[in-house]
């Protein structure tokens, strides 16, 4: 059983998360959930592949010049962790805090519908 202390922990963590959601763009929130989309194949975590899932979304062509430093700003907050693959090519994973916002964010969604 869950004491009252953890569930207003968490509840309060929750009030943070769906508060930092609320200040990212909707291209962060989407690259979020492009990278959640692919996390099961780390092959396709590179940057190029979050470009091509992003297209796919939005049917229309996704700049580099865009993508990389929101890439790099997810990064500097903690939501997406990045690594080389090989001297050319970053790696981009959810981290914990990521996946929790997401998750958060899931939640509150089908508790609304």
């Amino acid at each position: 059983m869950m004491s009252n202390t953890s569930r207003t922990d968490e509840s309060e963590q929750n009030d943070e998360l769906t508060e930092e959601w609320s200040t990212l763009t909707g291209f962060k929130r989407d690259i979020l959930l492009a990278l959640a989309e692919i996390a099961d194949s780390p092959k396709k975590s590179y940057g190029l592949a979050i470009k091509r899932a992003l297209e796919d979304d939005y049917e229309s062509d996704v700049n580099h010049g865009r993508l990389y430093p929101n890439l790099d700003e997810l990064r500097d907050l903690g939501l997406i962790e990045k690594s080389e693959l090989d001297k050319r090519t970053m790696r981009y994973e959810l981290t914990e805090r990521g996946y929790a916002i997401l998750k958060v964010r899931r939640d509150r969604l089908n508790d609304a519908l």
